[in-house]
């Protein structure tokens, strides 16, 4: 994050938020924990992200220096992408955002059925 982004941050909270509150943000950081993943397969588990929107995610999600972005010389081009430092950081929060989110749904009776589970 540049210096022009911390200017007007007051609250931690908020910081918190511009780095991973975008629409799918937190949703791309969640399947970086595990392995550098390619673009297409980031679009097959988060089929509800438009290209074009999961490419706008996850430029921020660079710019900010949390995830990391490797194009390999190859042809097809290839292009994976990865928790930096930085990113990692975050994965006690995303699972205590997993956690939350299970006993919301089953505060109501409704069934975990994503492929996700929770990280420790």
């Amino acid at each position: 994050m540049d210096n022009v982004k911390h200017k007007d941050l007051s609250c931690p909270v908020d910081a918190t938020l511009r780095l991973i509150g975008g629409k799918y943000k937190a949703l791309i950081l969640w399947h970086l924990t595990d392995q550098p993943t390619r673009f297409g397969e980031l679009s097959r588990i988060i089929p509800q992200a438009t290209p074009k929107m999961l490419t706008q995610q996850l430029r921020e999600l660079e710019a900010d220096g949390l995830v990391h972005r490797e194009v390999f010389p190859v042809v097809p081009p290839k292009v994976e992408y990865s928790l930096t430092a930085f990113g990692r950081s975050l994965v006690p929060l995303l699972g205590q955002m997993y956690a939350w989110g299970e006993g919301y749904m089953q505060q109501w009776g409704i069934p975990v059925t994503c492929n996700m589970k929770i990280i420790v």
